[in-house]
């Protein structure tokens, strides 16, 4: 029975480890605000500031699965290069390591419990009177994840795993294949962390076994080299429904920390035994550490080891960038068709280790894609309106008609993943935002609608042959080029986020001028019908038409409403 609450407690503890680092994360996140997402734009100028910006905002997330994740939406975005994204991701392999020296901190002799308890007695004093709710939320992240790691370290001690027959003649027995044991326990590493999606969880289960004197030192070490490569697989599986650019950017990071365990593995007994003589550590291969040993010393050894491989990684590889870049663009060769009418999610993405806040971002992304299809709906309709040809019209129609589908799936799965982010920790600006991203959402699918409507109308124009007159095609070109400037207008807004004061009043005119224009169309409809200058159905026919059109321009003016209103709501 006591095994059994052992094993439950170990697990236990590993969940209260991984669920504390989720939530110091996000208070992190909420506390920098969108300037988390700014400084990957702003301060990538060269490969080392880039290096530099990796490191800073993965230390600050405590998460490189999300740095990772969030320059690969850019690249695909286009708001980074290749070039900027490979350097950030260096600098997110640097920034991880902080994780391992809090790790090795929070497991000391020092009595931590007086600090996570004090750590949670004031995130709860913040919380409740919401005077840094933000703060609160960090510092209870931080006690569970501190927590967790002393529970580990309580369970796995006095489970006495040193003293089990099986559990040493297990490690004894893998313990010996020389550098297959070395392979054997990278393999290990690099599936476990890909399972959890998370290096922190499976860096502190590896401490644990060392310190407790269970697992060999260079064995621990392996493990840890595996979870570099099980980190990687995450942000590859981001990127495959992504663009060719952000699939090159997330196989450089797989390049990357392959090639750093390569090279470490040519002198990998050399190595650790450099890292184990800086805290007097003495080191044979394979051989558990000797009994009495401290186990601060031993975290310590595999955090240092940690940090060293990563920064000579990155140094060796920082001047190699360009080469970097152009191995990973032979792996990916470019395609030469163009996946525009896909209806799958590019940027946003899941996880167990996601977090809500960097979650807003790749769905505003995802919305400006949105609004880019809508665009193209419109210009789709004016080539279906002036197309004479009856094979053109039919494939323009049914290009109209799939897009019409590809926005409906796209503002389900947008709304559908909104209310997942909705549900998670967010900061009551971020909730708002969520709520203002799901009106736009809703009116971007109506834009979509109106386009097809539109479409079906010149169809019955065009099947039944009704002639307008000359006035009338006018009128409907004039029509459709106030709404081509309002969708270019609307777009700039959305990759933007946010509208001025006076582009705002710029739209509200144009949306003026659409209503006067159909009001004055509609008189001067009535007016011709009557002067017989065309039938009745004609007339009808055409301001079907025109109404689509006005209605389409109200749904874009509330999408700017919803800008300018999240604008200043900020």
């Amino acid at each position: 029975m006591n095994l059994v609450l052992s094993i439950i407690t170990l697990i236990g503890s590993v969940a209260m480890l991984m669920y504390g680092l989720k939530v110091m994360s996000e208070g992190l996140q909420k506390m920098a605000g969108s300037k988390l997402s700014n400084v990957l734009g702003t301060m990538t100028t060269n490969r080392f500031s880039g290096v530099l910006t990796g490191a800073f905002i993965t230390a600050a997330v405590q998460s490189s699965t999300a740095t990772t994740v969030m320059t690969v939406s850019f690249v695909s975005a286009g708001i980074l290069s290749l070039v900027q994204a490979i350097s950030v991701i260096m600098g997110a392999n640097i920034g991880t390591t902080f994780t391992a020296w809090i790790m090795v901190l929070g497991g000391g002799s020092f009595p931590m419990e007086y600090v996570i308890y004090t750590m949670i007695v004031l995130a709860v004093a913040l919380i409740y009177t919401k005077k840094n709710a933000t703060m609160g939320d960090f510092l209870i992240g931080l006690a569970l994840l501190l927590l967790g790691l002393t529970t580990l370290k309580i369970n796995a001690t006095g489970m006495h795993l040193d003293k089990i027959p099986a559990v040493q003649n297990f490690f004894d027995a893998t313990s010996s294949w020389g550098y297959g044991s070395y392979f054997l326990y990278l393999l290990v590493g690099g599936i476990l962390t890909f399972a959890v999606q998370s290096s922190a969880a499976i860096m502190a289960i590896t401490m644990t076994l060392c310190s407790v004197g269970v697992l060999p030192i260079d064995m621990g070490i392996s493990l840890v080299l595996g979870e570099n490569i099980g980190t990687t697989i995450t942000s590859n599986i981001v990127a495959l429904s992504a663009s060719v650019q952000a699939r090159r950017a997330a196989m450089a990071h797989l390049v990357f920390n392959l090639f750093g365990v390569v090279w470490v593995l040519c002198v990998f007994r050399p190595f650790v035994r450099f890292v184990c003589d800086l805290w007097g550590v003495p080191f044979e291969p394979g051989e558990r550490p000797e009994a009495g040993m401290s186990p601060e010393k031993l975290s310590a050894i595999l955090a240092t080891f940690h940090t060293t491989f990563n920064v000579v990684n990155t140094c060796i590889l920082i001047g190699f960038i360009k080469y970097l870049e152009k191995l990973v663009i032979w792996i990916i060769p470019s395609k030469p068709e163009q996946r525009d009418t896909d209806s799958q999610l590019r940027f946003i993405s899941g996880g167990l280790m996601s977090t809500s806040e960097l979650s807003i971002l790749q769905a505003w992304k995802e919305i400006h894609v949105f609004g880019v299809r809508t665009q193209r709906m419109v210009g789709m309709i004016h080539d279906l309106y002036g197309e004479k040809d009856e094979t053109q019209f039919t494939k323009i129609f049914s290009r109209i008609e799939k897009y019409e589908g590809i926005c409906d799936r796209m503002e389900y799965e947008i709304a559908q993943y909104l209310n997942q982010v909705a549900d998670g920790r967010l900061s009551e600006q971020s909730k708002h935002e969520v709520h203002k991203m799901l009106r736009i959402v809703s009116e971007l699918e109506s834009v979509g609608d109106a386009n097809y409507n539109l479409s079906r109308y010149i169809r019955h124009k065009h099947e039944n042959n009704v002639k307008y007159t000359e006035y009338q095609d006018k009128n409907v070109e004039m029509m459709i080029y106030l709404l081509t400037s309002a969708e270019v207008k609307m777009v700039e807004a959305l990759e933007r986020q946010s509208i001025t004061e006076d582009e705002f009043l710029d739209m509200t005119n144009l949306e003026n001028e659409i209503n006067n224009f159909r009001d004055e169309l509609k008189m001067q409809n009535m007016q011709h019908i009557t002067e017989k200058e065309y039938d009745y159905s004609t007339g009808v026919n055409y301001m079907d038409i025109i109404l689509e059109l006005e209605k389409m321009g109200d749904y874009i003016i509330n999408v700017e409403e919803a800008l300018y209103e999240h604008k200043h709501d900020k």
